[in-house]
């Protein structure tokens, strides 16, 4: 798959993944497909489920510029800040060159960097971990405790990750979903879903004060290895943060889609 190509793929695996997730949150939510924009917006407190994101492939620089601005506009009108997720390889190189400049004068800034990554999965044992039990989640109960992770790794209040998840009928049967425990208490998590296709991996996260103990690894590999066995897909994709990044190269995850989040000045 060439560059280009792959970063479609990312891009496209957003549209879909998102679409589902943010319907399931709520079935009223902002979901829309403007020319040159994607909407997945919940307006709720978890700011991962308030996304927009750039569609058009070799934009540009005036179309990038307009479509910045559009973005902006949609996410002033909501009530929860979220993010617009930019895929740097779908911009003419030109509209690259000058995106700085752009972003600034849409009165967006850059937030955190991503990267997209994709994997085609080769037959793996049932992953295992010494410290760690594997438990589905399948209740609200679990639920919260996933929500909880993510807020807490991702530096959100706690209620922020509970708005976004508990309750989501989605995430109890048709995600591949998993806590890590460590002596009963849930430490790390990691979830697939089938999105057109990919094994899309989702909301990876393991409380700060047991990280680099190979949690989230061994979390996403078991993920992974309960999606692929119920759906035999083999293709996978992820949207990596920095603190993710070294942890799926490692399952065999090549990053192949540079990211920007933005978020809105003031």
């Amino acid at each position: 798959m060439s560059d280009l190509a792959d970063s479609i793929e990312s891009m496209e695996q957003l549209v879909i993944a998102w679409r589902a997730m943010i319907l399931d949150r709520d079935s009223e939510a902002d979901v829309r497909e403007l020319p040159g924009i994607a909407v997945r917006w919940a307006d709720c407190q978890f700011p991962f489920w308030n996304c927009v994101t750039l569609t058009e492939v070799g934009a540009r620089p005036e179309v990038v510029e307009q479509r910045l601005v559009e973005a902006a506009e949609i996410m002033r009108a909501k009530d929860y800040p979220g993010f617009l997720w930019l895929f740097e390889d779908l911009l003419q190189d030109e509209a690259r060159a000058n995106l700085d400049d752009a972003i600034e004068r849409a009165g967006l800034k850059h937030a955190f960097p991503g990267t997209g990554m994709a994997a085609d999965l080769s037959p793996m044992p049932e992953p295992a971990h010494p410290d760690l039990t594997f438990v589905r989640v399948t209740t609200d109960e679990h639920l919260r405790d996933y929500a909880d992770l993510n807020s807490r790794a991702y530096g959100f209040p706690l209620e922020a990750g509970r708005d976004g998840l508990v309750g989501c009928a989605r995430w109890k049967n048709a995600v591949y979903a998993y806590l890590g425990l460590r002596d009963g208490v849930p430490v790390t998590c990691a979830a697939t879903v089938d999105a057109g296709g990919c094994l899309f991996v989702a909301l990876v996260a393991t409380a700060p004060e047991w990280e680099r103990r190979g949690y989230g690894e061994a979390v996403t590999r078991k993920a992974l290895y309960e999606g692929a066995a119920a759906t035999g897909l083999t293709r996978a994709t992820l949207h990596a943060t920095v603190a993710g990044a070294p942890v799926y190269p490692r399952i065999g995850f090549k990053p192949n889609s540079p990211m920007r989040f933005l978020s809105l000045k003031g």
